[in-house]
């Protein structure tokens, strides 16, 4: 593991920013750091998350098995235009993720110019000049924020639709932990794949099937940026050993942010 881990101190570098702060942080009784959101702020670029959100009063927001796989595809049109995924859990009520929002450059510079050319726009001549004035226009400090909202809308929309329910269907705002170490990266990604077995959805977090746990040491076809997080840890073995370990409650306050109940 420690291997693992200096390799990453050469080579996450070059790939993510650890944020600052941007929550208050509280102390508990135990003398514990609990970082306890207020006011968040919008969303940095280059900066790696752990975003988090439940349903509004901490009701359901999967009714049933088809729910996961298509809150998976509002996502990935969403958010991977603006961020890298690296490891996700999705329980009734609550979700996770941790993501590294690309760089303002990265977006405009590849992103767009992607959407751009697969558009429907009369012209190569129009391509170009579209994508040439987006590409000189800043995106805004709100951007990445909005593609987040926008994706909770839309599966919001369409789990009105499908339930017949009206209101809001998440938790506003949704929670946002700029991760600010190598240290804390790793225990979120720990954090994040044993949350079903902390919630008590399944006795063993490993066989929970909503989750990117066994996506990160397999083979199969993903849209997670696997090699990076293999690469993070040192190899499979190191990935699977950190997740023998648990993450207690204790070790959690300082990087889970309020998702304690």
């Amino acid at each position: 593991m420690r291997k693992g881990l200096s390799k990453v101190s050469r080579e996450i570098a070059t790939l993510v920013h650890f944020g600052q702060p941007c929550f208050d942080c509280t102390t508990d009784p135990k003398g514990l750091n609990r970082i306890t959101m207020t006011s968040p702020t919008t969303l940095l670029y280059d900066t790696c998350y752990h975003i988090y959100n439940r349903g509004v009063n901490r009701g359901n927001i999967f009714f049933e098995e088809r729910n996961y796989e298509y809150f998976m595809k509002p996502y990935e049109k969403h958010v991977a235009p603006v961020a890298d995924t690296f490891a996700y859990c999705l329980l009734c009520n609550h979700f996770h993720f941790a993501v590294r929002v690309k760089s303002e450059e990265e977006i405009r510079e590849k992103t767009l110019k992607v959407s751009f050319a697969n558009g429907n726009l009369a012209g190569q001549g129009f391509i170009a000049d579209r994508e040439a004035n987006q590409q000189r226009k800043p995106l805004g400090s709100t951007y990445a924020s909005n593609q987040f909202s926008n994706f909770f809308n839309a599966y919001a929309k369409a789990i009105n639709k499908a339930y017949n329910r009206t209101g809001s269907l998440f938790q506003h705002p949704f929670g946002r932990v700029p991760i600010q170490s190598e240290r804390q990266f790793w225990n979120v990604i720990r954090y994040i794949h044993q949350n079903p077995q902390k919630h008590k959805f399944v006795g063993d977090f490993r066989d929970w099937k909503y989750s990117s746990y066994g996506l990160l040491y397999g083979d199969t076809l993903t849209f997670l940026h696997r090699d990076t997080m293999l690469d993070w840890f040192g190899g499979r073995k190191a990935y699977l050993d950190l997740h023998a370990e648990w993450a207690d409650d204790a070790r959690s306050k300082w990087f889970a942010g309020d998702d304690f109940d």
